[in-house]
């Protein structure tokens, strides 16, 4: 610790003298100018230039300002390392938007941008900035301690972090093109697709893990004795949670619950959206609701899937129609207004049954089968309007 206080002493230290100053305070000024700027009124013609990326006008400064102090015969090197910052996210920004935007969809973009390059960008830039104050190597050397029989230094522990967490960010990009060319490949189905996405993330994720522990020496005999005493937690304290976490690989293994599968939750059609380690992201289409169900769940009852050999689905709507009307008659009529509907499959084609009898109504049942599971409810609620309006049309009494 003292080691590191002595080297943010010396930072200070360099902070305070004239020529840092002369570069710094400059530069200083001129970002809260046009931060400034900015709150504006945009009025006139040169309000356009108040629309471009603040960077443009930044670099600008920074090179009339570099100008100023070589005619001055002044240091500029912290001005140019300023404005090659500055350029380096002018063009990142350019990348997102001429060349990312174009092939990622919108939402994966902006994870992309804010958790992946990004923070990236600000990690060059801080360890830049540290090296220009003082000595990035001495500061990496920089010891803290055994730990589980390893001697840590800030530098193997900084790569371990930020490796960990391009892992937890950014490992789905590559883990989906893997999964993809393996699903061109072999031909496997989407499901099978995402269950590998999901597999290879925790594979990949595991053996950085490893290393990272590799990395900083850890004795294995003092993470074996950790583990021990964890597998003591696990089994009285959050058993649960460890059941699912087994459960989630379980069903990864086993493909009885695949991400892009349609099966029935409360007595909805739910699409699985992710399979995570310890829950199931389910979408429900009905409200566009995202629900989250723990994967031991999976195990202790029946699940009901549309799409584990295809996704057709076998719909079917009852009504009660009047007597004095014929049940042939009606049954036609049924099986024609079913037949109209774009979203009905032909094959098989729909079937109406009378049921059952009554004194003033019979009883019938309607099937029919749907490409898209998730659209039974609405196809269903057509069919009901197609046959009130039809029925209408022809003077039927409206069904009960």
């Amino acid at each position: 610790m003292s080691t590191l206080l002595s080297e943010i002493q010396g930072w200070l230290a360099f902070l305070d003298r004239l020529p840092v100053l002369l570069q710094l305070l400059p530069v200083g000024l001129l970002l809260l100018g046009l931060l400034r700027l900015r709150r504006l009124p945009r009025r006139g013609r040169w309000s356009r230039l108040l629309d471009l990326p603040l960077v443009v006008p930044l670099l600008v400064g920074q090179a009339l300002i570099a100008l100023v102090l070589l005619a001055l015969q002044q240091r500029v090197g912290l001005v140019l390392l300023l404005g090659q910052f500055s350029l380096a996210w002018l063009l990142l920004r350019l990348a997102e938007r001429q060349l990312l935007a174009r092939w990622l969809p919108p939402g994966t973009l902006q994870l992309v941008s804010t958790r992946l390059l990004r923070p990236l960008f600000l990690l060059i830039v801080v360890l830049q900035g540290i090296d220009a104050l003082g000595s990035l190597q001495d500061l990496a050397a920089m010891p803290l301690g055994v730990w589980f029989g390893g001697a840590i230094r800030l530098g193997d522990l900084f790569s371990v972090l930020v490796v960990l967490y391009l892992l937890l960010v950014g490992l789905h990009l590559p883990a989906a093109g893997v999964s993809l060319l393996v699903q061109r490949g072999l031909g496997i189905s989407e499901g099978g697709r995402r269950a590998l996405d999901q597999i290879l993330q925790y594979v990949i994720f595991s053996l950085g893990v490893i290393w990272a522990m590799g990395r900083l020496g850890f004795n294995q005999t003092g993470v074996l004795a950790i583990a021990g005493g964890l597998s003591v937690g696990l089994g009285f304290g959050i058993k649960e949670v460890f059941s699912n976490i087994v459960s989630g690989l379980w069903l990864l293994i086993e493909g009885s619950v695949r991400p892009g599968e349609v099966l029935m939750h409360e007595g909805e059609a739910c699409e699985v959206r992710r399979l995570g380690p310890r829950a199931t992201t389910l979408w429900r289409s009905g409200d566009n609701a995202e629900v989250v169900v723990p994967n031991q769940s999976f195990f202790t009852t029946a699940t009901t899937t549309y799409t584990r050999s295809d996704r057709m689905r076998r719909c079917s709507l009852s009504l009660c129609v009047t007597a004095r009307w014929s049940p042939a008659q009606i049954v036609t009529l049924l099986e024609s207004i079913a037949t109209a509907h774009t979203a009905v499959l032909s094959e098989p084609a729909p079937k109406a049954r009378l049921m059952e009898f009554g004194r003033e109504r019979y009883g019938y049942m309607l099937s029919f089968s749907i490409a898209d599971p998730l659209t039974a409810t609405s196809v269903t609620a057509d069919l009901r309007l197609a046959i009130c309006r039809r029925f209408g049309d022809l003077g039927i009494d409206p069904p009960a």
